[in-house]
């Protein structure tokens, strides 16, 4: 989109990050089963702790740009997440990004965050 580039046309890192938020979303309830609406009930979510990004190569106005993303690894109280954005018509990557992610218990009262285990299941099918 327009709004995603500078004056040169050359996209923004911060249109890269809400890209790579949509796909990571999509992949929670898509592969992870983290539906938005449990989630919200719950007040179980995911939450970034750390994003390390490369930026290979830079997209400019007009590319086509498509995000993968995988669920890396799982630990006891992390997981990590990869993305990859290319776009069409260029073989090598443009962006790079590994997430590092643990759930949360939130509170209404007012009280911090509680963190909470990974669930078994996805240490059983992806540890």
């Amino acid at each position: 989109m327009f709004f995603d580039t500078d004056i040169g046309g050359v996209v923004h890192n911060l249109a890269y990050l809400r890209m790579i938020e949509t796909c990571r979303t999509k992949l929670a309830t898509e592969e992870l089963n983290m539906d938005l609406i449990t989630m919200a009930k719950s007040g179980v979510f995911p939450v970034v702790l750390k994003t390390e990004i490369d930026y290979l190569s830079p997209a400019t106005l007009g590319h086509q740009l498509t995000i993968t993303g995988k669920l890396e690894s799982v630990g006891k109280a992390r997981f990590h997440c990869v993305f990859e954005i290319h776009a069409k018509g260029i073989e090598t990557c443009l962006v790079r990004c590994k997430q590092s992610l643990a759930i949360i218990q939130t509170y209404q009262d007012g009280r911090p965050p509680k963190p909470q285990r990974i669930p078994k299941t996805w240490l059983d099918q992806w540890a």
